[in-house]
């Protein structure tokens, strides 16, 4: 029997299989229900969450850049507009090797090695989903080679968008400003969400100023892209419902430049390193704003590479430099009517007071000479002689008699020290002196103590002080109006373009200068039209149809020895003196007012004069000269000639 095997137990066995299925089906029907239960979930409790989750895996939304505002002159001319371009963006989280691709973009010829630190930093700034544009406005040669190897470059592609465009060139570059490619420094300033699928912003002038009207609001739109990334019409069957979020368009501006007033200025100074500015008196509008040499903003527009912003920034003219607005140089005798308004007002000297100019003056108990520019003197000469002649002489006294303290308050008045409030920024203010600047100005004592003879070169605009073309251009504007004063503007007007609502800037007036007399005006204005009438720029008024009313000026570069004779042909081009002339018209209803200086131009009459006189015809008359290059009609023959400054 122990050799035998089991007897097999059938209804056991049978009993043992019956419970296994029942534990079976009861696991599969568990399994079963939960199964259901979170395909419930999935696609009845969260089907909104994740129909939102699944459109956004084939749906992009991508910024829309609203479109930049116009800017036009006072007649409606464009200056600044925008056009379409094509530009290369990348997007860093699509990108597998930021390193080689830029290398394959430069192997390629679509970047400059000289420009791939630049481009690192940029997209490295920027969110890893935005897209980075590395190259500004491809050319038709430039797409095509892209095209033949886009394959190699996921997360690049070519986007069209507006770019900035500059009809005029370089005419008022310095005025308008200009857009860059935004750099880390804005991005540490600005709302990045504002500026998202933009790619530029206004650098300075105008541009940079009303920035945030310019600009507008942008928009957004979905498209549907497929697993690379790229946008698709549809994915098989489904076609998903894309919205657009339209932007809103940046205000055009409407300046108070004269387009072809400004042509003209910057021609009568081209080739020089100089500046004009021109306002209207009655309402601080600006006619002109000129500094030259200057630059074509449309290279900025669309992007430079590092050897042409090199070769820019490192002129030794400074193209990029704003001389209208930041150049400050010692204004020289062009203040020396508001000096003899100060002797007037302060009740030390009247009108016809004479003042002997034997050619130098000397403080007493001095030996040391301050010479005047013409040798020999102008003899025995009153106010308005004494102004139309630039007799030095005659102010150093003034000067020393008024005293420092009256000189900075009188000046002041006008303006000058201070920036004159222009709604575009980056004016400097020039430094009208002072004991009390001199001693916070210089650590030594010494050097803190401020002299006699620092007060009588003060009185023709030497020594410490210096001012802007803008500041003397608004000091020459106050005494066109006797006293009324406006704050410069350039934006006279915005215009929504959505609705053409148009909202116009106000002048803005300034305290008024008030003389104690007012026939003070009548003698410092006396004195500029002598200056224009036999005075030292009447080659200046010659046949003109208005009367003018105007200052010569010349500013030493370096101070000659007190024995030295200044010899011109044997100094450097570059320490000569400046010239300068302002000058406003026509004097019985003035409608312009304009300060011009010109770096070593040698003399206020022979080299400034001139081209304001040009620049108040343009104006005054619409008299246009020729272009460069056209026959122009000869100079009259029986012109007078000015003499002195």
């Amino acid at each position: 029997m122990g050799a035998r095997g089991r007897i097999k137990d059938l209804w056991r066995e049978q009993r043992l299989f019956e419970q296994r299925s029942v534990v079976a089906v009861a696991v599969v029907c568990l399994l079963a229900a939960a199964l259901v239960a979170r395909l419930y979930w999935l696609q009845v409790s969260k089907h909104a969450e994740y129909t939102a989750l699944a459109q956004g895996n084939r749906v992009r939304t991508e910024p829309l850049p609203a479109p930049r505002g116009v800017i036009y002159d006072r007649a409606g001319s464009i200056l600044a507009e925008n056009r379409p371009a094509y530009q290369l963006e990348l997007v860093r989280e699509q990108v597998p090797d930021l390193e080689a691709t830029l290398q394959g973009l430069v192997r390629i010829g679509l970047l400059q090695a000289d420009d791939l630190e630049a481009a690192r930093r940029t997209v490295r700034s920027r969110r890893p989903f935005d897209g980075v544009p590395i190259r500004l406005r491809l050319d038709e040669e430039d797409m095509a080679r892209f095209a033949l190897h886009r394959f190699e470059f996921p997360g690049v592609d070519i986007r069209t968008r507006l770019a900035r465009n500059y009809p005029q060139g370089e005419v008022g570059v310095h005025a308008l400003g200009y857009v860059g490619t935004i750099s880390e420094a804005d991005l540490a300033r600005i709302d990045r969400e504002q500026y998202a699928g933009t790619s530029t912003i206004g650098k300075t002038g105008v541009e940079a100023a009303f920035e945030d009207a310019l600009r507008g609001r942008n928009g957004s739109r979905e498209i549907m892209v497929n697993a690379q990334g790229r946008s698709v019409e549809r994915l098989g069957p489904l076609q998903a419902a894309l919205r657009n979020m339209p932007g809103r368009p940046g205000s055009d501006l409407f300046l108070t430049l004269d387009l072809e007033v400004q042509r003209v200025a910057e021609q009568a100074v081209q080739g020089r390193r100089a500046a004009v500015v021109a306002l209207d008196p009655r309402n601080g509008d600006v006619i002109t704003l000129v500094s030259t040499p200057g630059f074509d903003p449309n290279g900025f527009a669309r992007g430079l590479t590092r050897a042409e912003f090199t070769a820019l920034n490192e002129n030794p003219d400074r193209p990029l430099f704003n001389r209208a607005l930041r150049g400050t140089y010692p204004p020289g005798s062009t203040i020396k009517p508001v000096v003899a308004l100060a002797g007037l007002e302060s009740g030390v000297t009247t009108t016809q007071d004479p003042v002997a100019c034997p050619g130098w003056f000397s403080l007493p108990g001095s030996s040391h000479r301050f010479r005047d520019w013409k040798k020999g003197g102008h003899g025995r000469v009153s106010m308005q002689q004494a102004i139309a002649q630039s007799c030095d002489v005659y102010f150093y006294s003034l000067a020393r008699t008024l005293g420092v303290d009256r000189l900075h308050e009188f000046l002041g008045r006008f303006g000058l020290g201070a920036a004159t409030g222009l709604d575009v920024g980056g004016e400097r203010p020039g430094l009208l002196p002072s004991p009390g600047w001199k001693r916070g100005a210089f650590k030594r004592p010494a050097q803190q103590v401020w002299f006699p003879g620092e007060t009588v070169i003060f009185g023709i605009g030497q020594g410490y002080m210096t001012s802007t073309p803008m500041q003397l251009a608004h000091m020459t504007a106050v005494l066109a109006r006797r006293g009324e004063n406006f704050r410069p503007r350039l934006v006279r007007a915005l215009r929504d373009p959505a609705t053409q609502a148009v909202t116009v800037v106000p002048p803005a007036p300034l305290p008024r200068v008030a003389l104690r007399d007012p026939a003070g005006w009548d003698a410092a204005i006396g004195g500029m039209v002598a200056v224009m009438q036999g005075g030292t720029a009447s080659r200046s008024a010659y046949g003109a149809q208005y009367t003018i009313a105007g200052k010569t000026g010349t500013a030493q570069v370096f101070s000659v020895a007190q024995d030295a004779k200044y010899d011109e042909s044997a100094i450097s081009e570059r320490l000569r003196d400046h010239a300068w002339f302002i000058a406003f018209a026509p004097v019985e209803d003035p409608r312009i007012a304009v300060a011009v200086l010109v770096e070593n131009g040698r003399s206020g009459s022979g080299t400034a004069a001139p081209i304001a006189r040009t620049v108040m015809d343009a104006y005054l008359l619409r008299k246009f000269p020729p272009p460069p290059g056209a026959d122009a009609p000869p100079a009259p023959d029986a012109a007078p000639v000015g003499s002195g400054e």
